[in-house]
């Protein structure tokens, strides 16, 4: 189906077609219709699925039957990033229409956002700590709001702004439409729909795995070669833009700085930054002044970028979520992408974790360039066999043993009888068994250590 079909006004119809709008993804194809008819929407959609237009689009379809230069709509989203990028999607859908938006948030002075809101604005994009220092000051009121979007719940429930958001609720007409877009459903979330949304249509698309156009690598490595092997990865391959994700700012800092000084055009994006400084990150990344962004998980969700080719996890995310929104920032619009994620032993659980949401197991390469299969990460259809031992029993338990561990080499348990020989393939009893089983060195035709997405 084409675009068409929603019978948008033809200002509305001009603005998808100089974004290029060819389609509506399935979470566009299922909510417009629904937020054009005033329904409230619970939607569960990971990043990259065309989430923003699919609340936009209607909202300005209902705000042209109406007064211009009113407060009609507010947004409200978790980080500046993440502002700045609906701000920006709804300028350039509206640009047709004469309906203006502003995005509000902290890190620079309050006094231009009081005058863009009180010379005339149709919709606010704003983040909840300085949307509601502006409630306090007087600044301007939420009286009109008839659309009221919370965008990324459970990423503002994971940064503490559940409190800061019920003090909003308080600031809206009781009455109007609501929209809550959410990646998870949390407990605290799902009370939170259940308080404000009133019979909500629910729209749910495959929110809990990434987008199965991005092909997926683990490398198992442990910190001290991290770096080393990011810079041998980037030198032997094409890469196009390129995101890497930190847990922390210095970390996020500090790697860019060595990317740097390697010859690479990288930047980072992390919370120590100032407002203009983080912008013109982000920026530069946008329009290929910089071709590497290392950032920290404040960009996870705010970042729309044309065009990245890799996502590359050099610390593993603490959680599912985070995980899938850091991927989801490549292969989007139903284009293909990569997502490397550096992993050592500390990250066994996290990582079984996310295989378990993503329903597979992702290809290991090792440091060398090498497929592993390494304890606590193989597959169950590729785990080496058990040795086979004769365990003489006593007192209805195998001799010599407790709590599960294995006798010392030389040690000669009380009653226990004499143990087969073990076969060819393994080593005396108590010794350390093999750790890894090595194939064939994975390679392309440019020579790269990388799995094609067949393997």
């Amino acid at each position: 189906m084409s675009f068409t079909k929603f019978d948008f006004n033809p200002k509305i119809a001009a603005g998808i077609r100089a974004c290029n709008y060819e389609k509506p993804t399935p979470i566009q194809e299922k909510a417009i219709p629904a937020i054009l008819n005033g329904r409230d929407i619970m939607g569960l959609a990971q990043t990259g699925t065309g989430k923003t237009a699919a609340f936009v689009l209607p909202i300005l379809e209902r705000l042209l039957a109406g007064p211009r230069g009113k407060l009609r709509t507010l947004i409200v989203a978790p980080t500046r990033e993440l502002a700045e990028q609906i701000h920006s999607d709804i300028s350039n859908l509206a640009r047709e229409t004469g309906l203006r938006s502003i995005a509000i948030y902290g890190g620079v002075s309050k006094l231009p956002q009081v005058k863009k809101v009180r010379a005339g604005i149709d919709i606010i994009v704003a983040c909840p700590g300085r949307l509601l220092d502006h409630l306090r000051d007087g600044s301007f009121n939420l009286s009109k709001v008839e659309h009221l979007v919370l965008d990324e719940a459970d990423h503002m429930f994971d940064m503490g702004f559940l409190p800061d958001i019920r003090r909003i609720l308080k600031a809206v007409p009781s009455k109007r439409q609501t929209l809550l877009f959410s990646a998870t459903m949390p407990g605290e979330i799902r009370h939170l729909a259940e308080d404000i949304l009133d019979n909500p249509v629910r729209v749910q698309i495959a929110h809990s795995r990434p987008t199965a156009t991005v092909a997926q690598v683990l490398y198992t490595v442990e910190k001290a070669r991290k770096t080393s092997l990011l810079k041998d990865i980037m030198a032997r391959t094409d890469m196009g833009a390129t995101l890497i994700f930190t847990r922390t700012k210095h970390r996020a800092k500090s790697l860019a700085r060595q990317l740097e000084n390697a010859g690479y055009a990288a930047t980072s994006l992390q919370g120590n930054l100032s407002q203009q400084k983080r912008q013109k990150a982000l920026n530069g990344f946008k329009c290929g002044e910089f071709k590497v962004l290392v950032a920290t998980d404040i960009a996870a969700r705010g970042i729309d970028v044309n065009g990245i080719s890799h996502v590359i996890n050099f610390d593993v995310p603490d959680t599912v979520e985070a995980y899938t929104h850091r991927i989801g920032r490549t292969g989007r619009a139903s284009l293909t992408g990569d997502a490397f994620t550096f992993a050592g032993s500390e990250d066994r659980k996290i990582i079984k974790d996310i295989e378990r949401a993503l329903g597979k197991k992702m290809v290991r390469v090792n440091s060398d360039g090498l497929v592993v299969d390494i304890p606590g990460f193989t597959t169950p259809e590729n785990k080496p066999a058990k040795k086979k031992w004769n365990k003489p029993k006593k007192n209805g338990r195998p001799a010599g043993r407790g709590n599960g561990r294995s006798v010392g080499r030389n040690a000669k348990p009380k009653g226990a009888g004499k143990q087969e020989q073990p076969s060819a393939g393994h080593r005396k009893a108590g010794s350390r068994p093999k750790r890894r089983r090595r194939a064939a060195l994975a390679s392309s035709g440019s020579g790269n250590v990388f799995l094609s997405r067949n393997s």
